[in-house]
C-alpha cells in the first residue's frame, strides 16, 4: 500500500521511505511470522489504535485530508512485489508540542495479485485471481519538524489521487511523500503502531501488523 509497510527490508533502505509511500510488508522483530488459525487472522482492532485520542494533541487538527492513490505496489514476508493496491486514505496531523507532531494514517482499498509472485503469507504461487478489501493504518510521530509557510497540498478536504504508476519490481515513479507536502526537510519519523488487515473472502485472510503478521490470501 502506501510503499509503508512499516519496517525495514525489501531493498528500502529507511522507515521513512516505507511509511511514506505504501504498504511494505516485513517480519516482525525477531523475524517471527506467527501463523494463526482463519479465526485469529481475522482480528485486527486498527480501530482502537488509530483512535483521535491515542495522538493527544494540541487542539483541533493542523491537517486533515483525504488522498487517494492507484497502482501503489505491496511487499509480503517473502520481500517480493505480490500485488498492487488502489485506495483512500486519511491524514490527520496534531501538534504536540515545540516541532513535535503526530500523525493517524487511515486506508480503506481493495488489492490485486500479480500472477506467479509469492502470496503476500509466503505460503504459495499467486494466479493472479486473487482480489479483496485491505484496511488499516499507522500512528506516527513527526519531531524536529518545521511546518512549510505555504504547504504544498491544502489542509482540510480532499487532495486528489495520485497514480504511483508502481511495477512488479517495486519501482514507483509517481510516488509522492505526504509529509514533504507539509514540512520542510529534516524532520525525524517514527512508526510506533502499525496495521493492515486484508480480506480475499471466506477465511482467506493475511494480517500484517507490528503484532505479528497471520494468514494468507490464498
Amino acid at each position: 500500500m502506501d510503499s509503508i509497510k512499516a519496517g525495514l527490508a525489501g531493498g528500502f533502505g529507511a522507515l521513512l521511505v516505507i511509511a511514506v509511500y505504501g504498504i511494505l510488508a516485513v517480519p516482525v522483530p525477531g523475524g517471527q511470522n506467527v501463523v494463526a488459525s482463519p479465526e485469529a487472522a481475522l482480528m485486527l482492532d486498527f480501530g482502537r489504535e488509530l483512535m483521535a485520542s491515542n495522538c493527544n494533541g494540541i487542539g483541533a487538527p493542523i491537517v486533515n485530508i483525504t488522498e487517494g492513490i492507484l497502482n501503489d505496489a505491496d511487499s509480503g514476508i517473502a520481500g517480493n512485489y505480490w500485488g498492487l493496491d488502489a485506495f483512500n486514505r486519511t491524514i490527520q496531523v496534531w501538534k504536540t508540542g515545540d516541532k513535535s507532531y503526530c500523525a493517524l494514517v487511515r486506508y480503506t482499498g481493495r488489492f490485486a495479485a500479480i500472477a506467479g509472485q509469492i502470496s503476500p503469507g509466503g505460503s504459495r504461487v499467486l494466479t493472479g485471481k486473487e482480489n479483496g478489501v485491505v484496511t488499516g493504518g499507522y500512528k506516527a510521530i513527526i519531531t524536529d519538524a518545521t511546518l512549510l509557510t505555504t504547504p504544498s497540498w491544502k489542509t482540510n478536504g480532499n487532495v486528489g489521487t495520485v497514480d504511483y504508476r508502481c511495477d512488479a519490481d517495486g519501482n514507483c515513479p509517481g510516488a509522492v511523500n505526504w509529509l514533504d507536502q507539509y514540512f520542510a526537510s529534516g524532520y525525524s519519523f517514527d512508526q510506533p503502531w502499525w496495521g493492515w488487515i486484508y480480506r480475499a473472502g471466506g477465511n482467506k485472510v493475511w494480517v500484517n501488523a507490528i503484532t505479528g503478521n497471520q494468514g494468507d490470501i490464498i
